[in-house]
Order: C-alpha cells, then sequence, then structure tokens
C-alpha cells in the first residue's frame, strides 16, 4: 500500500516538472517572437528617420532650405539608440534560441533580463526624444518663437512621425519581453 503511495506521488511530481517545462518552453518561444518584432521595430524606426531628407527649393537655385534628421541631436540619437537595440536584439537571439533548448538556464536569463531593462530604458529615452521634437515640428511653440516646419515639410514630417511608432512598438514589446523573462525565472 505504501509503495503504491509513493509510486503516485512521484508520477505526480514527475508530471508537475513536465508540465512546468512545457510551460517554460511556450514562454521562450514567445520570448524569441517578441525579439523578433522588437528588431524589426527598432530597424525600421532608424532606417526611416536615418533616410529622412527633404528639400525645398527656394527663390532660386541656389538657396534652398533643406530638412535632415542630424540636423537636430535629438533625432540623431534616436537613430543611434535604435540601432544600438537592434544590435543588441540580434546578438540575443542565440541565447533566446537556447533558453527554448535548455528551459532550466536561470544565470542567462537573469543577465539577459538585466540587459533588456537597460535597452528598454534605451529606445525609451530615444522615442520620447525625438518625440518631442516631432511634437514642436507639428505645433510649433509661440513662446519660444518655434514656428512649426510641418507645413512646408511634409514628407519630412511624415516620415519622422511614422518611425516614431515603430520604437513605441518596441518599447512595448520590451515590456513584454521583461514580463516573459520574469515569468520564467519565476517558475523556476
Amino acid at each position: 500500500m505504501k509503495a503504491e503511495q509513493v509510486d503516485d506521488q512521484v508520477h505526480e511530481a514527475a508530471g508537475e516538472a513536465h508540465r512546468r517545462k512545457g510551460v517554460n518552453i511556450g514562454v521562450s518561444i514567445l520570448d524569441l517572437f517578441f525579439r523578433i518584432g522588437a528588431i524589426v521595430g527598432t530597424l525600421g524606426s532608424a532606417l526611416a528617420m536615418g533616410t529622412t531628407d527633404q528639400t525645398l527649393p527656394f527663390i532660386t537655385q541656389f538657396f534652398q532650405f533643406r530638412a535632415q534628421y542630424h540636423d537636430l541631436p535629438s533625432l540623431t540619437f534616436f537613430v543611434i539608440a535604435n540601432a544600438i537595440v537592434c544590435g543588441y536584439l540580434v546578438l540575443s537571439l542565440p541565447i533566446s534560441t537556447y533558453h527554448i533548448i535548455r528551459s532550466k538556464a536561470h544565470i542567462s536569463r537573469v543577465i539577459l533580463l538585466i540587459f533588456d531593462t537597460v535597452m528598454l530604458a534605451l529606445v525609451t529615452a530615444g522615442a520620447s526624444a525625438a518625440a518631442a521634437i516631432v511634437y514642436l515640428a507639428h505645433k510649433g511653440n509661440g513662446n519660444a518663437n518655434w514656428a512649426a516646419i510641418c507645413q512646408q515639410f511634409n514628407s519630412f514630417c511624415e516620415r519622422i512621425s511614422g518611425s516614431l511608432i515603430g520604437s513605441f512598438g518596441s518599447t512595448v514589446l520590451f515590456i513584454l519581453i521583461i514580463t516573459t523573462a520574469a515569468i520564467a525565472i519565476s517558475r523556476r
């Protein structure tokens, strides 16, 4: 009788461990998909902002108004921040794949969680700095005597506004990545 109870307890423990491993693998796969989505968002944002350029002719060919992203330091920071985060995400893909294979890896998950948090701060800072400049480009600021430039530079403003969407989308994906990492670590 006691042997059967011990045998049942062993089977229950094995079943629980198998379920826990399955959940960790599912969380790891979800983490990989979130990382790929964040790569697309940061790469697209950096490329869209980095290739933004518009020239308006004035009275003659020799005098033209030109708007480029590198004219404003906040937009340059945005491009650099998104490029750094995209590079980090590409380099973290093998570790994320390793977590699918070895669902019990704990130390590498904690290290990845720390770096993910730092990259979340970087992409959020870049997107927020660029959002402030995009707002000024659209609305201007009468108190500071800054005129809105989007009436003249339509294409430039559309591109820089569109690049913010990918960056803020990547911010949301980073929050989900950090959440899935915390779930996987807590299930250990």
